[in-house]
């Protein structure tokens, strides 16, 4: 039988949410910092040549370049003052996560509740600082010494242009993480996933105009441009049923009485994703990967060291080589999210407080060992999901030179991210219905 909250949305319609006025600000709010987003990523940094940076972002657009300017929507190859984006913060987050399984200090933080999310979120906000310094003042370091056939990137190169160009690139990435954060907090969704999210999507109809161009110019075939749209439906699909895919647990309470009465002996059930990680192994993978070819493009022939320069030939993207370590990649990063994210033995022990426990399965060490082996089993059916996602495009990118936004990458973050607002809205809209028929029943008891 379907609970009280599954009887709600199924009940919902357009009168429910246009009665939601709450959810209307939040929406409305969310639109509102994505446009000034998307308003920020066309205000250039001063003293860079728009056309200079055009042509390199085209030399290395199949490097780290080409996949951090489909993250910041843009704004790298147009070099703007939202070029380093979000992905400071990102890395912060995922090394202090990271950190608080390795360090106990860090670790009891994250058991102290709310004071100690604070402070872990303060130390993220110091280490973004600090990831987003070096970044730009690589960036600056790097534009000066940059040169196409138009001329050199940096109209003015000296101290004075690395000094406003660091300053322009630290205030923008701080400035995006407030913005997140305020969406979260007054908006629906998680902020820094939608500005992610927003930057992909914007940059979608040039990507399918280039590829139908494609088509028209006879560089493609008109059937070829079929069945990739074809395929790339298919693969949406595929990655939304294996994102909301999900291992339950069933979990039985035992039977108590009190006096007369009999309580508990309920069953429920634990959800478990087969995608634990999410879209952070792709990301970690592809950015690892990509720095040797993207620092053999920049260096001189003369000057590259021979492994270097092997690296940035094997490592290409469509090589046998890449191809192999970044499946490889995924993975290790799929396996070691998963690990730090949830532990068997805390949950076991979780549950034998409750009073709960699994049908057929000891409390204590014989259900952290059976934890253990569903998470091990769902998380190499999640890796083997990534890598089959990721590595599909990546063929078609390099055989056939389909645009770069459309690599699996973007396309997990994206129905990813809908996935999870849809969710958030969904849950305002039965939390609004709640306070609705609270509001009825205490008006009728006043009239009674």
């Amino acid at each position: 039988m379907a609970s009280a909250a599954e009887q709600l949305a199924a009940n919902m319609n357009f009168s429910s949410f246009a009665n939601a006025t709450e959810l209307k600000k939040r929406i409305w709010f969310t639109l509102g910092a994505l446009i000034v987003y998307r308003l920020g990523t066309y205000i250039p940094v001063p003293g860079v040549d728009a056309t200079v940076m055009g042509q390199l972002l085209a030399r290395h657009q199949g490097g780290i370049l080409g996949m951090f300017d489909m993250f910041t929507g843009g704004a790298l190859g147009r070099m703007t003052v939202f070029a380093l984006n979000i992905m400071p913060y990102i890395s912060a987050s995922i090394i202090v996560q990271l950190m608080s399984a390795a360090l106990p200090s860090l670790e009891n933080l994250k058991k102290e509740g709310e004071a100690g999310r604070r402070k872990l979120n303060e130390y993220t906000r110091y280490l973004t600082v600090l990831i987003a310094l070096f970044q730009a003042y690589g960036i600056a370091v790097g534009l000066e010494n940059m040169h196409s056939a138009a001329g050199a990137a940096v109209v003015a190169p000296g101290m004075f242009f690395i000094v406003s160009c660091v300053v322009t690139l630290l205030g923008g990435t701080m400035f995006l993480m407030w913005l997140g954060e305020q969406i979260t907090s007054r908006g629906v969704g998680n902020g820094i996933s939608l500005i992610i999210f927003a930057g992909i999507v914007a940059n979608l109809p040039h990507a399918l105009a280039s590829l139908f161009q494609l088509g028209y110019t006879g560089a493609l075939s008109p059937f070829f441009v079929l069945v990739f749209l074809v395929l790339a439906a298919i693969t949406i699909a595929f990655i939304v049923f294996m994102e909301q895919a999900q291992r339950r647990v069933v979990i039985q309470y035992p039977k108590r009485q009190v006096g007369q009465r009999i309580y508990g002996g309920d069953s429920t059930h634990m959800p478990l994703k087969v995608n634990t990680a999410g879209v952070i192994p792709p990301i970690f993978a592809s950015s690892v990967l990509l720095i040797p070819v993207t620092i053999a493009g920049f260096m001189n022939n003369a000057s590259m060291p021979g492994w270097l320069s092997f690296l940035g030939q094997e490592l290409g993207q469509g090589q046998p080589l890449y191809m192999l370590f970044y499946a490889g990649m995924i993975i290790f990063f799929s396996y070691f999210y998963a690990a730090v994210t949830f532990n068997p033995q805390e949950t076991a022990d979780n549950l034998r407080k409750q009073g709960g426990f699994i049908p057929g399965i000891r409390p204590g060490a014989n259900t952290a060992a059976y934890f253990d082996r569903i998470l091990t089993r769902l998380t190499s059916i999640g890796a083997a999901y990534l890598v089959a996602v990721c590595l599909l495009p990546q063929i078609l990118i390099s055989h056939y030179n389909v645009p770069f936004y459309f690599g699996g990458t973007s396309l997990i973050i994206i129905v990813s991210v809908t996935i999870d607002t849809v969710t958030q809205i969904q849950s305002h809209l039965v939390a609004h219905q709640y306070q609705g028929l609270m509001r009825k029943a205490r008006g009728k008891g006043r009239a009674r």
